[in-house]
């Protein structure tokens, strides 16, 4: 069992109180941060090279976060890390990664899209990238100039599982490497959820993503314990979830019990169930009101007070 040195809690404590830095000495626009420069637990070197095409990503091996950095006049201290969807097969990195950060940039919030391993490993390596990615920004919070209070998870899809896991997750064992890192809280401070894929359990479960995730033949605890709406506590952050009765992929069902589940052991959510708008839909226009829904999600972040500045600390 690795021992962490008795001062580490204390100096993580620390590094992460220190004051924001100035603009002119965070990281730029598209840094890529490597998740385990230490070696990606339970590397695989069969899997082959990465691939890309049209902006989806496959074949994953070395975990990354890509930074976006917020609108120079206007940076409040809030990060989101994003989960692109793919059904754990795949990473629609540009429309449910790079087109958010984005957007969440002209809000002042820094993102994060993360770069996560999928079926090739299975579980846990998704739960452990996700986890790691928190710990990470969390610890390096002064460096990446934000909040250490304000870091959430943002997913659509398949991603939006792996979002909803960070939230309720995170203190599980399989998200744990051994790693002095596992000494920082992986709790999220709040989630938003795109279209998420939620239940393991059918009716209503993406079997794609269960198959990938959990394979062909999975045990009924682990359908259990990757069931989201069975694993949520009063210890959950608030969420914001946006779902559309013409998803065919992934039911609104997957949604409506997140948002139940919550409900019922009282932590705060809101749940947007528009009428169109297909599976997938990112940040498209021309599907009613659904293609408002970045605007519901500003003014849910506003109303959390996550886009106003935090209040300079006394000395």
């Amino acid at each position: 069992m690795l021992r962490l040195p008795r001062l580490l809690p204390s100096v993580l404590l620390f590094l992460m109180a220190l004051p924001i830095l100035s603009a002119a000495a965070l990281p730029a626009d598209g840094t890529v941060i490597p998740l385990w420069p230490e070696g990606v637990p339970g590397a695989k070197p069969d899997v082959g090279p990465e691939q890309n095409v049209d902006g989806r990503l496959s074949a994953v091996t070395e975990p990354t976060l890509t930074v976006f950095a917020p609108a120079v006049d206007r940076p409040n201290g809030t990060a989101v890390i994003i989960c692109p969807g793919g059904a754990y097969q795949f990473l629609s990195s540009e429309r449910e990664g790079v087109q958010y950060a984005r957007w969440l940039g002209t809000l002042g919030v820094t993102g994060f899209v993360l770069k996560y391993r999928l079926h090739d490993f299975g579980h846990p390596a998704p739960l452990q990238d996700v986890l790691r990615a928190v710990r990470l920004v969390r610890s390096r919070a002064a460096e990446l100039g934000v909040d250490p209070a304000r870091i959430g998870v943002m997913g659509s899809s398949a991603g939006g599982h792996l979002a909803a896991s960070a939230g309720t997750l995170f203190a599980h064992p399989d998200g744990r490497t051994g790693a002095v890192l596992d000494a920082v809280t992986a709790r999220p401070d709040f989630l938003i959820l795109m279209y998420p894929v939620i239940t393991m359990d059918d009716p209503h479960a993406h079997a794609g993503s269960r198959t990938a995730l959990l394979g062909s033949n999975p045990s009924p605890e682990l359908v259990a314990l990757m069931s989201l709406e069975k694993q949520v506590t009063a210890a959950n952050p608030p969420t914001l979830l946006i779902h559309t009765q013409a998803d065919q992929s992934v039911p609104i069902e997957n949604s409506v019990r997140f948002f139940q589940a919550l409900t019922r052991v009282r932590v705060p959510a809101e749940l947007y169930a528009f009428e169109k708008g297909e599976h997938g839909m990112g940040m498209r226009a021309g599907l009613g009101t659904a293609s408002d829904w970045p605007r519901r999600a500003e003014e849910w972040l506003r109303d959390r007070g996550l886009l106003t500045k935090p209040v300079a600390r006394s000395e």
